[in-house]
C-alpha cells in the first residue's frame, strides 16, 4: 500500500483534479475494515472517501468523533477501526475537543516541538444530532473562534444508533420512534433545519453540501476544505437502511436520488458566494425520492396525497431559495 506523503498531488484551491479511482484505492486508507457498522451503512463509504481525499492530498488527518452511529462501531472496547489519531468525546462537544487540539498542536509547532512541514489537518466527525442539536453550541463557538479545522456531519435524519429518535434533521412527515406515524399525527409535523445556510451565517471561509453518490463533486469539496485556511463545514448525505427501512443495497441509489428530486441539492459557499454545483436537467419528484424508503410509507395511504404534496412544496421553496442566495 502507498504511504502518506505531505506533498500535495492533486491540489490547487481553484483547479481541483480527482485522481483516478484505481490510483486512489492503491492509497492507504485511514479505516479498517471489519468495523460494526450495518450492512448497507452509507457512513463507511462516506469515510472511505474522506480518507481518499486526504491521502490524494497529502494530509493527516486527526478526527475527534462525537458520540453516535460511527464512534459506536468503531471503537468498541478494546478494539478500533481507527488508524490514524482519533478521540473520542461526548455528543455535544466535537468541536470543543477538535479545536482544542489544533490550538494545542499550534502552539507546539511554535515551540519547535513538533515538525513545521508536515501536513495535517484537524477534522470533527459528527452524525446530525450531535450537529443540529446536541453539538450546535461547541460548533458555533469553533466557527467565530476561526480555527483551522473541518467539521464533518454525516447526515442520516435522525439519532440512529439509539433507537431512531428524530432530531432538527428529520424530514417533515418521517416517522421515527419518538414521533411515530399515527392516525393524528403523520409524523414529525417540522421541516427539516437547514444547517449549512446556519454555518454559512458564521461567515466562515468555506460550506459545502455533498452526496456519496457523486464521487468526483466529494473528493474536489473535500480537498477543497483541506486547503482552506479556517473553518469549513461539510454536510454529508448519509443513507440509513435501518432507520429509513430502506433496502440494504439501495443506500447509494438513494443518495442519488436525493440530489436528482433537489431533496439534497449539491452546492457550495465560498467566502460567501453561492454556487449550485449542480442542477438537475430532469429533476425528479421528490415521490420518487420517498417511495424507497419505509419511513415515508404512510405518505402513500389513500388520502394522504396532501403530505406528499406538501414535502414536494418543502424541496421547491428550498431549491428557490437557493437559487437566489446563487444571484447575491
Amino acid at each position: 500500500m502507498a504511504q502518506i506523503s505531505n506533498k500535495p498531488k492533486f491540489v490547487t484551491k481553484d483547479e481541483i483534479k480527482v485522481p483516478p479511482l484505481k490510483e486512489l484505492t492503491s492509497l492507504r486508507e485511514g479505516i479498517a475494515p471489519g468495523h460494526r457498522l450495518c450492512t448497507g451503512c452509507v457512513a463507511g463509504t462516506i469515510l472511505r472517501q474522506m480518507f481518499m481525499a486526504a491521502e490524494a492530498a497529502g494530509y493527516t488527518l486527526i478526527i475527534a468523533n462525537a458520540t453516535g452511529c460511527v464512534e459506536v462501531c468503531t471503537s468498541i472496547y478494546p478494539h478500533t477501526s481507527w488508524k490514524v489519531p482519533w478521540i473520542h468525546n461526548a455528543f455535544e462537544n466535537a468541536a470543543a475537543t477538535i479545536t482544542g487540539a489544533e490550538a494545542a498542536y499550534k502552539a507546539l509547532k511554535k515551540k519547535g516541538l513538533l515538525p513545521s512541514d508536515k501536513k495535517v489537518k484537524f477534522v470533527a466527525l459528527a452524525g446530525d444530532g450531535g450537529t443540529y442539536d446536541i453539538g450546535f453550541q461547541s460548533l458555533s463557538g469553533a466557527f467565530e473562534r476561526n480555527h483551522d479545522f473541518i467539521y464533518v456531519c454525516y447526515d442520516n435524519e435522525a439519532y440512529m444508533n439509539t433507537g431512531i429518535q428524530r432530531s432538527s434533521a428529520t424530514p417533515r412527515y418521517a416517522s421515527t420512534a419518538t414521533q411515530p406515524a399515527g392516525k393524528v399525527i403523520p409524523g414529525k409535523p417540522q421541516p427539516k433545519k437547514w444547517m449549512p445556510e446556519i454555518a454559512a451565517a458564521h461567515g466562515i471561509p468555506y460550506v459545502a453540501q455533498l452526496a456519496p453518490s457523486h464521487f468526483n463533486d466529494f473528493m474536489k469539496k473535500f480537498i477543497k476544505a483541506l486547503n482552506t485556511k479556517g473553518p469549513s463545514y461539510l454536510n454529508i448525505f448519509c443513507t440509513c437502511p435501518r432507520g429509513w427501512r430502506a433496502k440494504e443495497e439501495e443506500g447509494i441509489l438513494i443518495s442519488k436520488l436525493a440530489v436528482e428530486t433537489n431533496y439534497w441539492p449539491l452546492f457550495e459557499v465560498e467566502e460567501g458566494k453561492w454556487k449550485i454545483n449542480y442542477k438537475p436537467k430532469n429533476r425528479k419528484p421528490v415521490v420518487e425520492f420517498l417511495k424507497k424508503q419505509g419511513r415515508f410509507k404512510h405518505m402513500f395511504k389513500p388520502g394522504n396525497e396532501h403530505l406528499i404534496e406538501e414535502l414536494q412544496r418543502d424541496v421547491d421553496a428550498r431549491w428557490e431559495r437557493l437559487l437566489k442566495l446563487e444571484q447575491l
